[in-house]
């Protein structure tokens, strides 16, 4: 049974690239590609950007700064940049345009293979609507739209399961994911001063121990003059729970090296994917149908 469980898989080197932004878009996209272009040269294969990585992040900036897929500079560079740097890229998150209705907005992830062709794209499911009295008030929703799947990256290293930031806080995705076969999930994320020392790690933690399965989450740097002050303190994490990889707040790129051996001998030691009762609670997997372009949908 858990041999089934995991697609095929490989090795490979993970960088998160911990990037800190302005408002000026040419300037976030020259940053970003300088970023990608080191960590390739570094040896990693599949790369990582933060949420809102060409922008600053915040419900007033998204309208300005949102890009139509189809005629997109952000997409432009980040294709250029994976073909250049020849790696996989997941290329953080833009707000994007709807092609058809001018006011509808998204908070998108596109991702690239190492020829530079968009593979995948995943709108943010779960908006960040969030009222903490004396703290923060933040509500997504008033400027974006949610996105209506799920996403599982077909890689030559294996199945890779993506979410957006708050995203995390729903264990259904990355249940999911691991029971269709991806050996990590990618979250690029901008928690802040406030949930970023509650819940950062312990989510990507969680996530990975319950999947037993690697979980990676990539934040913009901090900047204190900005609007919105990110936590940082992007990390990676083993199948077994552990943090593997991390950073503080400025920034930085961290690597790991991904194997799915250990998510095979985690999950023959603790054998969770053979000990489940569906007989007594359901298999929330089997809920959703993933097409052939890994999109994933709630069975009809």
């Amino acid at each position: 049974m858990t041999q089934s469980v995991l697609a095929p898989a490989s090795k490979f080197k993970l960088a998160l690239i911990q990037l800190g932004g302005s408002a000026d878009k040419q300037a976030n996209l020259a940053k970003a590609r300088s970023q990608v272009l080191q960590a390739a040269n570094n040896g990693a294969n599949v790369v990582v950007l933060p949420e809102c990585f060409n922008s600053p992040y915040g419900t007033n900036y998204f309208p300005e700064y949102a890009e139509r897929l189809s005629a997109s500079p952000s997409v432009e560079m980040l294709s250029s940049v994976a073909k250049e740097a020849g790696v996989y890229l997941f290329g953080g998150s833009i707000p994007e345009r709807d092609e058809k209705d001018e006011d509808k907005l998204y908070n998108t992830l596109t991702v690239y293979d190492p020829t530079g062709k968009m593979i995948a794209t995943h709108r943010k499911v779960h908006l960040f609507d969030i009222d903490v009295p004396g703290k923060i008030r933040f509500i997504e929703s008033e400027t974006l739209s949610p996105g209506n799947s799920l996403t599982h990256v077909d890689t030559k290293y294996g199945k890779i399961g993506v979410g957006i930031c708050y995203d995390i806080r729903f264990p259904e995705m990355a249940m999911v994911a691991a029971r269709k076969g991806c050996v990590a999930m990618l979250y690029p994320g901008a928690f802040n001063m406030t949930t970023g020392p509650m819940h950062w790690e312990l989510l990507q933690r969680a996530r990975a121990m319950d999947n037993q399965i690697y979980v990676a989450a990539c934040s913009p740097a901090r900047d204190m003059t900005a609007s919105y002050h990110a936590w940082g303190h992007s990390t990676v994490v083993d199948p077994k729970g552990a943090v593997i990889a991390t950073c503080d707040e400025k920034e930085t790129i961290i690597y790991a090296d991904i194997d799915p051996q250990e998510v095979q001998s985690i999950r023959s030691s603790i054998p969770l994917y053979d000990q489940r009762r569906f007989d007594i609670y359901a298999d929330v997997a089997e809920s959703v149908d993933v097409d052939e372009n890994g999109k994933g949908v709630k069975k009809q």
